[in-house]
């Protein structure tokens, strides 16, 4: 068990910056065009509850799949992928810089042996969060949420992302695309607070076991990987569900004419729709961040064994 460990150590530190930016970039990309309709499904379901939704004749629909299957009847396969540009720029960017951050805060929280507890892992995975949604994540889904709300409307408002942020920034200035940037923050750093724990603590766990059977090594297989992430994703979705529902609602175009901020919106939802509308769109975004999960996790993992070795 020393054996491993001693090993694993020596491998965190070939790691340089460069491969958990670079890992964490295709990581990010790949999970973001395998999911995105999902996250779709998601944001229209949550934002359908809002008073000014209903009163610009917002479509409404019965559940995720109605919602799924409308878009699709409506506006075509394509309907799926509708926001997906400032998506897949956005997961890129933001996983990038998640990995990198929670790497590198990772790296310095560890005592003399190399080692990392529970608390120190939510720490990083904490800080990940919160810098990558103050930096990439809340414009980029301000936009998305907007192309998305707009898609719902009888009459469309934009012709494509570009037209969205100058629309946005002529009518709200520069704060107008970063509206919303508190519950981001704290829906990002509850994400990869609980998300980069479990994932890390099933991950040592899944090592350990493999080493008591004489499989030896400390890069786990594929499935495994895959696997772990899966499971991370179920629990980081039931833990800050409430966040993202606040999050998405602020960050809509009638935000400024219905909220006053984050805790008036949250109070506002309660109030209106009852505590159970602060899990609304958790089906889709459970069947995205299982997926999500295992995937950005996994070829997280794939690429830094080729960065790995072609630095050997």
């Amino acid at each position: 068990m020393a054996g491993v460990q001693q090993q694993q150590q020596q491998q965190i530190k070939k790691d340089s910056a460069a491969h958990s930016l670079i890992a964490g970039t295709i990581a990010g990309a790949v999970e973001g065009a395998v999911t995105y309709p999902t996250e779709l499904v998601k944001t229209k379901m949550q934002l359908q509850g809002s008073q000014q939704y209903v009163s610009q004749g917002g479509q409404m629909y019965k559940g995720a799949i109605d919602c799924a299957k409308t878009t699709v009847r409506t506006q075509g396969i394509a309907g799926l992928y509708q926001g997906l540009t400032p998506m897949l720029l956005g997961n890129a960017a933001k996983a990038g810089v998640r990995f990198l951050t929670y790497d590198t805060v990772k790296a310095q929280l560890r005592d003399t042996q190399g080692n990392l507890t529970m608390p120190r892992m939510m720490l990083a995975g904490l800080c990940a969060g919160v810098i990558e949604g103050g930096t990439v994540v809340a414009p980029t889904e301000t936009i998305k949420t907007r192309l998305i709300h707009d898609q719902c409307m009888p009459q469309r408002k934009y012709r494509g992302m570009v037209h969205c942020v100058q629309a946005a920034v002529q009518a709200e200035g520069i704060g107008g695309i970063y509206r919303g940037v508190v519950p981001v923050m704290a829906r990002q750093g509850a994400n990869s607070c609980v998300r980069f724990a479990a994932y890390d603590s099933m991950k040592q766990w899944a090592i350990a076991y493999r080493a008591r059977r004489g499989l030896g090594g400390t890069q786990l297989p594929f499935a495994y990987t895959f696997g772990i992430g899966m499971v991370a994703g179920i629990i980081t979705v039931y833990a800050t569900m409430p966040i993202d529902v606040v999050k998405t609602r602020m960050q809509s175009p009638s935000a400024r004419l219905e909220y006053r901020g984050s805790l008036h919106c949250a109070y506002r939802v309660v109030a209106d729709e009852r505590v159970s509308a602060l899990w609304k769109g958790a089906t889709p975004r459970l069947s995205r961040l299982m997926f999500s999960g295992a995937i950005v996790f996994a070829v997280y993992e794939e690429v830094i064994k080729v960065l790995r070795h072609s630095a050997a």
